[in-house]
């Protein structure tokens, strides 16, 4: 993955709260939505990666159902978060 240990720590800490809260579902969303737009830029190169866009697709549902699950847990931070992570047009 061209993620690196580094960016991942980054990322789990702005929006986990530390580097090793890996498990939250705001720092899972923040990760995937990282993965997302990778992949969305070597789709965009290689149309014909069926593999790949296999994963996109399986990726975005994860995100949606833990979007969904912070949604009904938390509205104030759903909204929060689809506004830092720039979700929403």
């Amino acid at each position: 993955m061209h993620l690196s240990t580094e960016d991942k720590k980054e990322i789990f800490k702005t929006y986990g709260g530390s580097e090793t809260n890996t498990g939250s579902a705001e720092a899972q969303i923040a990760l995937f939505t990282k993965r997302i737009s990778h992949l969305t830029e070597h789709l965009k190169l290689n149309r014909k990666d069926y593999s790949t866009e296999l994963s996109l697709v399986k990726l975005v549902g994860k995100r949606r159902a833990l979007l969904d699950y912070v949604a009904k847990k938390d509205i104030f931070k759903y909204r929060e978060l689809i506004k830092q992570l720039g979700l929403r047009k």
